[in-house]
Formats: C-alpha cells, sequence, structure tokens
C-alpha cells in the first residue's frame, strides 16, 4: 500500500480508480507532506488562521494554535475566509493525447480539479465548475457545502475531451458570466493561438478576477522522447506530418521554452499566477499555487 506522499506522483494515482478517491489521497499525501517543509506554515493558515498583525485584537489570539507552533494566529472572521472559485476545464481533444504515461493531460487535469475542489469545499470555499471545447458545455455555480464536491467530481467523471476548442472565446465569455470577484483556476494545454489566449486572460484580470493557469502538457511534448522518423498528428484537425525526429528536436525543444516563457513573462506582467506542468510531474506544485494564491488574498 503507497504511503500518503506517494499518492502524488501520478504513476501512483493512476492505479487508483475512483476520481474522489484520488482526489482524497492527494490531497492527504499533499497536507502530510506540507508538515515536513518550508510551507509548514501554510497548514496553519489552511486551518482558517492567519498571523497576529499589529491592530488585531489580542483576545482573538488563539493560545492552542501558539502551544503548538510558537507564534500567534488568530482565527479568521468568517467574511476573511470565503474564496469563491471556479474551475475551468478545457475539454478539447488534444486533452486525451498520452505518449507513455498512464495519465492523459485530461485525467491529470481532472485529478488536480478534483483535488482542489476537495480543498476548498473542506474550507467551506465556495467553488464551482465550468467545461468548454468549442464551447461552454457545462456550468456548475459555485456552492460550498458538503455535497457540491459530489456534483463536481460527477460531472468531471462524465466529461470527456472531444472535438476543438475555442479557448479565447470561452474566457471571454466565461468573463461576462461570472459577475462576482472570483478566482478562476484554468487547466488546459493552450494549444491554440497564443495572443488571443493572453488578450482573454487581461480581459478575465480587467473583470477584477483572480486566475491561476495550469498548463498541462504531455511529458513527451514537453521533452520530446522520439526518434527517428515520426508521423506527428494534430488531434483536433486531423492532420498529420513525417518527419525526423532528431533534425528537428533542438528547434521543437526551444520553440516549447519560447512559448513557456512568453506565458510566464506576459502573464506575471499582467498579475495572472502561470503554473507550466507535464503529466509526469507530481501533484504538489499545483496545489502550492492554490495555497500560495488564497493566502495573498487574506
Amino acid at each position: 500500500m503507497p504511503n500518503a506522499e506517494q499518492y502524488l506522483k501520478p504513476e501512483v494515482i493512476q492505479t487508483v480508480a475512483r476520481l474522489d478517491l484520488r482526489a482524497k489521497f492527494i490531497v492527504e499525501g499533499f497536507l502530510s507532506g506540507l508538515h515536513a517543509s518550508p510551507y509548514h506554515g501554510f497548514s496553519v493558515e489552511f486551518s482558517e488562521h492567519r498571523r497576529y498583525t499589529q491592530g488585531d485584537d489580542p483576545r482573538d489570539i488563539d493560545w492552542q494554535v501558539y502551544a503548538k507552533t510558537d507564534r500567534y494566529y488568530i482565527k479568521k472572521y468568517q467574511a476573511e475566509t470565503n474564496l469563491t472559485g471556479y474551475l475551468v476545464i478545457d475539454l478539447s481533444e488534444s486533452m486525451a493525447y498520452t505518449y507513455r504515461q498512464q495519465l492523459s493531460k485530461f485525467d491529470y487535469g481532472i485529478c488536480l480539479a478534483a483535488s482542489l475542489a476537495y480543498m476548498m469545499i473542506h474550507q467551506q470555499d465556495p467553488v464551482g465548475l465550468i467545461t468548454f471545447g468549442d464551447k461552454i458545455r457545462d456550468f456548475l455555480p459555485p456552492r460550498s457545502r458538503r455535497g457540491q464536491l459530489g456534483n463536481i467530481l460527477a460531472m468531471l467523471a462524465n466529461s470527456q475531451p472531444v472535438g476543438t476548442t475555442e479557448v479565447s472565446q470561452n474566457l471571454q465569455q466565461i468573463a461576462s458570466m461570472v459577475k462576482h470577484r472570483s478566482l478562476l483556476m484554468i487547466f488546459s494545454d493552450l494549444l491554440t493561438d497564443q495572443k488571443s489566449v493572453l488578450d482573454s486572460l487581461q480581459r478575465l484580470r480587467y473583470a477584477g478576477h483572480d486566475v491561476i493557469l495550469f498548463h498541462i502538457l504531455d511529458e513527451a511534448e514537453v521533452y520530446f522522447p522520439f526518434e527517428g522518423m515520426v508521423d506527428l498528428q494534430e488531434p483536433e484537425q486531423g492532420e498529420s506530418m513525417v518527419l525526423d525526429a532528431e533534425g528537428m528536436k533542438a528547434d521543437y525543444l526551444e520553440a516549447v521554452q519560447e512559448m513557456r516563457e512568453t506565458y510566464r513573462e506576459k502573464l506575471f506582467a499582467m498579475g495572472v499566477d502561470y503554473v507550466p506542468l507535464d503529466t509526469s510531474m507530481p501533484f504538489d506544485k499545483a496545489l502550492i499555487e492554490y495555497l500560495s494564491q488564497r493566502k495573498a488574498r487574506f
């Protein structure tokens, strides 16, 4: 039986069939790891506390937490703790791709999304779900009650990545649909026009939303492990091209690096958190980004 921290590894989590158990194991493995890491403070603040600062009422200090941490924390008021979030999932056919990993980009993304939903519901934060391909497919308004987790997991489990995608158009529509300031957690491989994606993300920022972009690529799309002549196929348009892998590897890796760096720089400038991931990476990097964002807002 794997220990808790092993459940952060995609090759272990793929052996668990049920999405609800995947989410539970990922979160428990993550939280157990926090206690032995530089992020230990997050595990306290994750429990609805924040550091005492000058001007706070000393009567609000939680002395039990002080006894455990030797630091002053106060219990947050309910108004301080509510973070409304939306999980925004790209269901384009390209998300179904995997080369040798057991989890496709889509599988990896919904495991992360389910884990974040699990964490948010545990925090009593309202969380909703939006899925899109060529148009918005599903919209589940944010709720914080326990039953919402089951609704989200069921919707994720029944989703399938098929057809083309219109990332930019859908993000612009989401900017119009979501009226109140929220944290939008977007999961996509972003295999589309980069400028249009950046423009639509800027619109979300103009609308007052906080955004974490989880850019999920397959391990092979990042490291290009191919040899000899390879037949590369574009899943959404059905186009294919036979190329010499060794001859194009350096140019390909440079292009991927340039794409990621452009996203990193442009999104940093507009205040969007950019999290580049591939399907071989443990899940904790993405969860740390969520907690960092949550901490920064309160």
